[in-house]
């Protein structure tokens, strides 16, 4: 329902607005300032400049109330109803309150209504046996890092992928499809370090077959059972591609036996799971291979209806300079057209193009196909759903409902970070926060750092990725971590020239890497500066007194002997018979009659202390200083 006026969360009531001069309008007609016209009705979605439009005021003004609460809009983003409410109200009008039907269209019995729909993924919809149909397996390749999935892949599809990846290591989910015999397999090269385990994840869960990739010289290693575990988990069939099986020291025993221990029985052992010597240099094995992915597919007898509209997974999007956005994606079942009106996650468009896995243009794209779509108006994310959907009209009711979902559970804004020396109490919970807009060259590595990056947050320090996005950094992004005290950080991927001067003039930190792991290391060091310091107390030295000088009537000068370290202003404690009886504070210092800065070890000098005048002969003046030292965050 619309707040009005007196509905502001509860806040003190909103601004009077002065009043404006009249205009004319068309046809010599009289407008009142809109403020002054009574309530006004506002519809279920608009845009930021038409709300500033309807309202009379500067766009920067509505984004300016959107960010008091937590929503960080362009000028052309859809709001709902009740935030544009707010914002009128906040501005001081007065907004007509509007019974809202259950559903934006007329609901369909024991049907969703759209906006609760929009947060649920359906996958498959029951379709009729008879229009069922095989279609090729989906299969993921794993394995722990090093131990050659992208090199077996590029044996299989004869290309050298392996060969352009830096540092050897695949940084981003790729889709391939190879024919056996006549028949289509699809394959999903998922990245194998530790630091890619949510992509490695999102892979196990649209694939029917996992392959796990072990080296015959190295054996099962943290990653290996990672990939184990996510098949697992995922109810997905596991064949063991056993590589490098021509090395010299390759020990298939003891790979076997360290995969039991694992909970992995091979065929050979009496267990159902096969195990495939394979060598990605020599090329032995992988005609076994694909024959035994094909033999679990038949088995797992995966149909699909081509007939009806399509439903997928983006498995890797980006943004390209020529093209725009362009998310490489599966489809699982039903057909995706050129023309067809799709919502992938939070954005949606007309397919435009499509290109299948040789980059050739295609037409369509039917089950377990991998293509390469181009039309859609934004980046999606690397595990979004595709679906295809009636017309735009739809597709823009269930973007504008999941995104308003998804805003729903973003949480304030306020808190500032800079990467190095600066740190900010938050009020929840007493917790330290970093805020990073995030924007690398593809969807894909974002997943894997920020899975990166959810490591390294704590009780005492946490990471609030506010935003994450494929392409350049931009003058929006720049914007927004202005507005909420954010820090930019880029992964291969550039700032543009607008960019880095609002950067500039608005003093945002802007970081950019081509290595995963020297930018979690960064942020890993910055969020240890983050801490809050260490109060430390330093014991400068230590004076025995040894006779007692009353100065007036009141004032007491101790004549000492500096016994150890030295004596210098600041804080004292007396100690007596080894007990403190007084914490005090060292005003005087004096050599014989001048007033010193510090007096050393085994010298005589006279102090007097700011409040406590009962010192007695032999007692110990003990002189210490404070410093900060940087906690060590706990790992």
């Amino acid at each position: 329902m619309a707040r009005s006026r007196s509905g502001t969360r509860g806040r003190r009531g909103p601004r009077k607005p002065p009043r404006r001069d009249t205009g004319v309008g068309p046809g010599g007609v009289q407008v009142l300032d809109p403020r002054e016209r009574g309530a006004i009705e506002l519809p279920a979605t608009i845009t930021v400049k038409e709300l500033a439009e309807l309202l009379d005021v500067n766009a920067a003004d509505v984004i300016r109330e959107l960010i008091k609460s937590g929503i960080f809009a362009t000028i052309n983003q859809l709001i709902d109803r009740d935030t544009a409410s707010l914002v009128a109200g906040e501005l001081g009008f007065e907004v007509a309150e509007v019974v809202v039907a259950n559903s934006p269209r007329e609901a369909v019995a024991g049907e969703e209504p759209v906006a609760e729909a929009a947060t649920k993924e359906v996958l498959f919809e029951q379709d009729d046996a008879a229009l069922l149909e095989t279609r090729a397996p989906i299969v993921t390749v794993m394995g722990h890092v090093d131990h050659g999935k992208t090199s077996l892949l590029d044996a299989l599809r004869t290309t050298t992928v392996a060969a352009g990846e830096r540092g050897g290591i695949t940084q981003h989910i790729g889709a391939s499809e190879i024919t056996k015999d006549g028949r289509r397999i699809v394959f999903l090269d998922t990245p194998g370090h530790e630091a890619f385990t949510a992509m490695r994840a999102r892979g196990a869960r649209v694939t029917d077959i996992a392959i796990v990739v072990v080296a015959a010289d190295d054996g099962v290693m943290p990653q290996t059972l990672e990939a184990i575990h996510h098949a697992r988990a995922a109810k997905v069939p596991i064949i063991i591609a056993l590589n490098k099986i021509d090395k010299p020291d390759a020990n298939p025993e003891r790979v076997k036996n360290e995969l039991s221990e694992a909970g992995v029985i091979v065929e050979e052992y009496g267990g159902d799971t096969p195990l495939v010597p394979v060598s990605a240099k020599t090329r032995v094995g992988l005609d076994e291979l694909m024959e035994m992915i094909l033999l679990v597919a038949d088995l797992q007898e995966l149909k699909a209806n081509p007939k009806r509209p399509a439903v997928g997974t983006i498995v890797e999007a980006e943004l390209d300079k020529g093209r725009g956005p362009v998310a490489t994606a599966i489809i699982q079942t039903g057909t995706l057209h050129v023309g067809d009106v799709i919502v992938v996650g939070g954005t949606y468009g007309k397919v435009r193009a499509l290109e299948n896995s040789l980059g050739k243009r295609a037409t369509s794209a039917g089950p377990s196909t991998a293509a390469v779509i181009l039309g859609l108006s934004e980046v999606p994310e690397a595990g979004d759903i595709l679906r295809v959907v009636a017309d735009e009209k739809e597709a823009r009711t269930l973007v504008e409902a999941r995104n308003l979902a998804a805003a729903a559970k973003t949480g304030d804004a306020s808190g500032r970070a800079t990467l190095e020396d600066l740190y900010r109490q938050i009020q929840a919970g007493q917790a330290k926060e970093l805020r990073i807009i995030l924007k690398a060259d593809v969807s894909g590595s974002l997943g894997a750092i920020t899975h990166a990056l959810d490591q390294l947050s704590s009780d005492d320090v946490r990471l609030n990725v506010l935003h994450e996005a494929a392409g350049d950094i931009t003058d929006n992004d720049i914007l927004l971590a202005s507005a909420s005290n954010a820090i930019v950080v880029g992964f291969n991927t550039k700032i543009t020239d607008t960019a880095r001067r609002a950067a500039e003039s608005e003093g945002v930190d802007v970081r950019i890497y081509d290595i995963i792991y020297k930018l979690t290391d960064d942020i890993d060091a910055a969020l240890g500066g983050l801490l809050e310091p260490e109060i430390v107390e330093v014991v400068e030295g230590r004076a025995e007194v040894r006779q007692i000088f009353k100065v007036g009537k009141s004032t007491v000068i101790a004549g000492c002997f500096v016994t150890d370290g030295r004596i210098v202003r600041g804080g004292a404690r007396v100690w007596r018979s080894g007990k403190v009886v007084a914490t005090d504070r060292i005003e005087s210092l004096r050599r014989f009659r001048d007033d010193a800065r510090e007096v050393a070890a085994n010298l005589e000098c006279g102090i007097g202390l700011a409040g406590y005048q009962e010192l007695q002969e032999g007692d110990i003046i003990e002189c210490f200083s404070t410093k900060t030292v940087s906690r060590a965050r706990a790992s």
